[in-house]
């Protein structure tokens, strides 16, 4: 599972999180970001568009990497994994969840607590979440120390300024964000300006500001 996530988190230093309003608007969005750049994609499961955007981009645009977000029951990842998402993103993290997880799964973590039950339970790659208001990059440099072979995807009110920051530090993997996709452009169907930001975000590399 380890190299699933590695690999998956490796394609691009941004991973944009999307909640769909419209099933309709996932694929001209899938697009819109794979033609700037940006090939891994996490739906969260947040409302009842979520799985039939999951699906239909798996179906149309299947050069990406589409996974489902804000799981939090067995449940959730098992309905995703059908509707064709190839790894799961989760808040937090249960027993449950690591026994019966039918993908991979990047569990979430917000405190040094969490992160000894999360590897425990087998896990070494962790969704730091919420970002920002759990410490930030102060938090993630003090992890580094007692946590050396643990890697973070941070998300959680990064944005396009403080991103860079983030993905500069050793034990980040890439980041989480919806800053290249805005729901005020997703709502006026601005795919063009969509895939201008996603551009902007593809440039960043770990250690690089743009």
């Amino acid at each position: 599972m380890k190299k699933i996530i590695d690999h998956i988190a490796g394609l691009s230093p941004v991973i944009p999180v999307l909640t769909m309003a419209r099933a309709d608007d996932a694929v001209p969005l899938a697009r819109a970001l794979i033609d700037g750049g940006l090939t891994v994609l996490e739906i969260t499961l947040r409302t009842a568009a979520a799985l039939g955007a999951i699906e239909a981009i798996a179906r149309d645009v299947p050069q990406t990497v589409v996974g489902a977000g804000t799981v939090t029951m067995s449940e959730d990842i098992a309905r995703a994994r059908d509707a064709g998402a190839q790894f799961a993103v989760s808040p937090g993290l249960t027993e449950q969840l690591a026994r019966d997880a039918a993908l991979p799964l990047l569990p979430g973590v917000a405190t040094a607590s969490e992160i000894l039950r999360g590897r425990e339970l087998g896990f070494t790659r962790f969704k730091f979440f919420p970002a920002e208001s759990s410490g930030g990059i102060a938090a993630l440099k003090a992890f580094a120390g007692p946590f050396a072979d643990i890697r973070f995807c941070p998300t959680g009110g990064i944005t396009a300024k403080t991103a860079p920051d983030y993905l500069a530090l050793g034990n980040v993997m890439c980041v989480g964000g919806s800053w290249m996709a805005p729901q005020a452009m997703i709502d006026a169907r601005d795919w063009s300006g969509i895939a201008k930001l996603a551009r902007e975000a593809a440039k960043l590399r770990k250690g690089e500001t743009p």
